[in-house]
């Protein structure tokens, strides 16, 4: 169990940034952030590692900036996981009660049970996360502990990784020095850091741009529902701008983020920017409007595939709180606009919450998975529950409401509104 003083290190390994982020547990049971180190990264592509060398030495750096900051060596880590290897599905358990008072044990029974599936033999599981529980008839429970009944059923989402890329990650952060704590799936830690108990609760879907993917997560009664990668990130929008622009990557990769826009209506003609050449040409002026027009297209195609992903979760009517935007790629001008008219749901920017200490540090989207990677560190070592203690997979205590009952209350209300 966390205590006041642990320290916890989230370590999130991205295709352009690796960040590692250092915490500590206040009394209350929140974090403190104590330490940031970040490097560029070298040797993953979409979130897979494709060398090994480069990707340690990426880490190594990253995890000695952090030592510096925080004063504090570190020596294991919480390990975000993320890439087109992701596979997630939903399923259920069911196990009769032993002594018609449900225990701890009858739920361990009950989600190892669901836990028991044919998984791809390139496959192993990384999250077995509860929605749910079931007794006898009785739906929607999220702590059945002392209930009384004669049989227990649990719903739950099952995350897996191909056991290559699982192995390649373990491998680079060990030879940097460190053990893996647990691996965490990116979009999981980056909704604990970025979205509020009202959003979880209501029915909300994160989506976390990064530099090779971007990560949709589904959560709904404090749950998580669905979960998706999808292989396109920043990194295609920079190479658009580089092969559109006639100009190197490095240089498209510094114009998207110091001039890059979603939507090319929100520009004026005469907003010019100064564009590097390639071979030694001199350097061209280009409208910005001419950059968002290459950028739009490419957005637009994410945030399509994206909303494929929430139409397949089969809560695109149930998402009230709508859509939060963390990852790099989600500070970009215009990109909240653009989403919103892509995906017909409401959209905000998200950043780490309801953290302390070194604020400032990680007070930004890209930030969200290495923060939310030590906020899932301290919920499941310490247990903790409750109002700043909702735990992945696991509703808030005394929600009784089923699903089904929930989305059809939901339709109608929403059905009233827009009639």
């Amino acid at each position: 169990m966390s205590k006041r003083g642990d320290v916890l290190v989230g370590l999130d390994i991205g295709t352009s940034k690796i960040c590692v982020v250092v915490a500590e547990v206040n009394e209350d049971g929140s974090v403190e952030i104590v330490g940031l180190g970040k490097h560029p990264s070298k040797g993953l592509n979409r979130g897979s590692v494709v060398n090994i060398d480069q990707t340690v030495e990426s880490i190594r750096a990253a995890v000695e900036e952090a030592e510096f900051i925080s004063g504090t060596p570190i020596r294991s880590a919480y390990v975000g996981v993320a890439g087109g290897h992701i596979r997630s599905f939903n399923t259920n358990g069911i196990v009769a009660i032993k002594s018609k008072i449900v225990t701890k044990e009858d739920i361990e029974r009950v989600v190892e049970q669901a836990r028991a599936v044919t998984m791809p033999a390139d496959h192993e599981i990384i999250h077995v996360l509860p929605q749910e529980y079931i007794v006898d008839e009785q739906e929607g429970i999220t702590e059945p502990i002392g209930m009384a009944g004669v049989r227990l059923e649990s719903k739950v989402h099952i995350v897996s990784g191909a056991i290559p890329a699982i192995q390649n990650i373990s491998r680079s952060v060990e030879r940097a020095g460190l053990s893996v704590e647990r691996l965490v799936l990116q979009p999981l830690a980056s909704s604990l850091a970025a979205l509020t108990e009202d959003e979880r609760d209501l029915g909300v879907a994160v989506v976390d741009i990064g530099s090779g993917t971007s990560d949709v997560a589904v959560i709904s009664g404090g749950a998580l529902r669905y979960t998706a990668i999808v292989p396109v990130g920043g990194n295609h929008v920079t190479r658009d701008i580089a092969i559109g622009l006639r100009t190197p990557d490095y240089q498209a990769e510094r114009i998207k983020k110091e001039y890059g826009c979603a939507v090319a209506a929100r520009l004026a003609h005469d907003d010019e920017i100064e564009v590097p050449s390639v071979g030694g040409r001199p350097p061209r002026v280009l409208s910005r409007q001419m950059l968002a027009e290459i950028i739009e297209p490419r957005m637009e195609e994410v945030f399509t595939l994206i909303r494929r992903e929430i139409q397949k979760s089969g809560m695109e009517d149930l998402l009230p709180a709508g859509v939060v935007l963390t990852g790099g790629a989600s500070i970009m001008e215009g990109i909240e606009e653009l989403a919103e008219r892509v995906l017909q749901l409401p959209v905000r920017r998200g950043a780490p919450l309801g953290i302390g200490g070194l604020v400032d540090m990680v007070n930004g989207p890209m930030y969200s998975t290495g923060v939310g990677l030590v906020i899932y560190a301290m919920r499941t070592t310490s247990g903790a529950r409750g109002r700043r203690g909702w735990l992945p997979g696991g509703g808030r205590n005394g929600s009784s409401m089923s699903m089904r009952t929930a989305k059809d209350r939901i339709r109608h209300v929403l059905a009233s509104i827009f009639r």
